[in-house]
């Protein structure tokens, strides 16, 4: 009688080694990634606040042209609501104040929320009447607003 068993096909898998190795790549890429992937999630709600700060400020300017004053009331700009404004995805919210109450001039503001100041770069921006832009954090004004 002849055996009738038919050999199997040597099957091998992976080996503990070659696994570990696999892991370590992965985690190596995953601690590149993800703080520049943060970085730039950072970048972009930054633009999203300084969009936001020079439509309000475009706004003071057409109520200027109307009325020979700023103002610091939200709906007088087109807001709902007072001031503080959430904007964009509300990673910010928006202020703005006049130095007097006759308001001569104005300054709008961005402080970071819901995530956003742990932004330690740039936690808050300005923009004024004059055009000037500023911000407060570890980062300079022109690291902010670029």
């Amino acid at each position: 009688m002849r055996n009738s068993r038919r050999s199997l096909p040597s099957s091998r898998g992976f080996t503990l080694v070659e696994l570990m190795v696999v892991i370590l790549i992965v985690a190596i890429l995953a601690a590149i990634a993800v703080p520049s992937y943060s970085s730039q999630v950072r970048k972009s709600r930054r633009t999203e606040a300084r969009t936001a700060l020079l439509d309000a400020a475009s706004r003071e300017e057409r109520f200027f042209s109307t009325n020979n004053k700023y103002t610091a009331t939200s709906t007088d700009l087109g807001y709902s609501g007072n001031w503080p404004v959430n904007v964009g995805s509300n990673y910010y919210r928006i202020t703005v104040t006049c130095s007097v109450a006759t308001c001569p001039d104005y300054t709008v503001r961005a402080e970071a929320i819901n995530g956003q100041d742990k932004d330690a770069a740039c936690t808050a921006l300005q923009v004024t009447s004059t055009g000037a832009q500023t911000s407060e954090g570890s980062a300079t004004a022109a690291v902010c607003w670029n």
